[in-house]
């Protein structure tokens, strides 16, 4: 058995969700578990140098997760031969030009999303990487989330049937700052700094739809700005001129029919923070983050519209829950894993590259154009 290092660039780790899904549950854990196991039994040990520009806090997380390596050089670590992986989960508006430089420095590149904030930039990086010959992959954490597997093994099984209609609920209330402090970053709240629900949102939910359900096709999405002032990281209110709630309509291949509430100015009656009920012919599924249940034809109740009395049937009795029967570990480390096997040559085919990427970035747009122009807009084909 060998020890293989691949050394890897990860910029923007200190960050909220780069520090704690891609450094510490991550990469981080793959390096605390003696590296990641091969097919012929080598190990493949992550050696990350984290990058960014406040020194002193790159070198307290290194110090923390026993990382060795900081920089405040971007320039110098892309010209590093040693090493060959370029991670970004920095701000969006910065993604499509960092990824430009890696690839000119002939990095793999591996990146959140979304991967730019136009279509145009998107594509352009896809094709660039395409070209240039190198592994890339984007992150599509939800695909790996232990309800959406479950929920997949039960579409898959052929136990629903034929799929007619998907109904996806996200969100939660995100406080303005006064009454409780808010638990979302500002910039979120600001067009000029990438923000937007549905930029953020339907990104994911391509990735999902596709996987999931079936090949988007178009969209019809109105946007709101419901709340219009919020209280910034220095205390001071600042005026909302982007989206907080998203509702979208998706047209998928197959006539199967999709509709998903994004918000950051809801309150939760559900069964988690996002959920998806999906109606088929034979059966329906509900599944959140972690769990999924099922409502097969035979068990399913027979209700009459009557509202002069009291309803007897108990809706959420009647579904039964899929059981754990494996472990799901962190969805991040998941796909980290798989991206990594790739890059070792043990899994050949990798779907979820830049022109995924591009591909939840054409959602996004789409989205912003029907809200625009109220109407349906259509999903064309990406190709390199």
């Amino acid at each position: 058995m060998a020890e293989r290092r691949i050394g890897m660039i990860m910029n923007g780790v200190t960050g909220r969700m780069g520090m704690n899904q891609h450094l510490i549950r991550s990469i981080a854990a793959i390096r605390q578990d003696g590296g990641l196991p091969l097919a012929n039994g080598d190990r493949l040990m992550p050696d990350p140098i984290i990058v960014g520009r406040n020194r002193e806090k790159l070198e307290a997380l290194a110090k923390a997760h026993g990382i060795s390596r900081v920089s405040t050089d971007l320039e110098a670590c892309l010209a590093n031969p040693d090493d060959t992986l370029f991670f970004d989960a920095a701000t969006t508006q910065m993604r499509a030009g960092l990824l430009r430089r890696a690839i000119a420095a002939g990095k793999d590149v591996y990146c959140e999303k979304p991967t730019a904030d136009t279509l145009e930039d998107a594509m352009d990086v896809a094709r660039l990487a395409h070209r240039a010959g190198i592994r890339h992959g984007v992150v599509q954490d939800k695909l790996f989330l232990p309800g959406i597997r479950k929920l997949k093994m039960v579409i898959d099984s052929g136990q629903l049937g034929r799929l007619l209609s998907v109904r996806g609920e996200f969100g939660y209330w995100v406080f303005e700052g006064d009454l409780q402090p808010t638990q979302r970053p500002s910039w979120n709240y600001k067009k000029a700094e990438g923000g937007g629900i549905i930029l953020d949102m339907l990104c994911h939910w391509r990735y999902v739809l596709d996987n999931t359900f079936g090949a988007g096709k178009s969209v019809s999405c109105l946007g709101a700005t419901h709340v219009p002032k919020r209280l910034d990281e220095a205390g001071n209110w600042y005026d909302c001129d982007t989206d907080d709630a998203a509702y979208a309509t998706f047209q998928l291949e197959g006539g199967v029919v999709a509709q998903i509430n994004s918000s950051w100015t809801t309150r939760v009656r559900r069964d988690d923070l996002v959920t998806f009920h999906v109606d088929g012919t034979h059966g329906s599924a509900v599944c959140g983050l972690t769990d999924c249940w099922v409502q097969p034809r035979v068990a399913t109740p027979k209700p009459v519209w009557n509202p002069d009395v009291p309803q007897t049937i108990d809706f959420f009795e009647g579904w039964q829950k899929v059981p754990d029967t494996q472990a799901y570990p962190n969805g991040f480390r998941v796909q980290w894993e798989l991206f990594l096997r790739h890059l070792a040559g043990e899994v050949k085919d990798y779907p979820w590259n830049l022109l995924a990427g591009a591909r939840g970035v054409q959602l996004a747009m789409a989205g912003l154009q029907s809200w625009e122009e109220r109407r349906w807009v259509d999903l064309p084909e990406l190709t390199l």
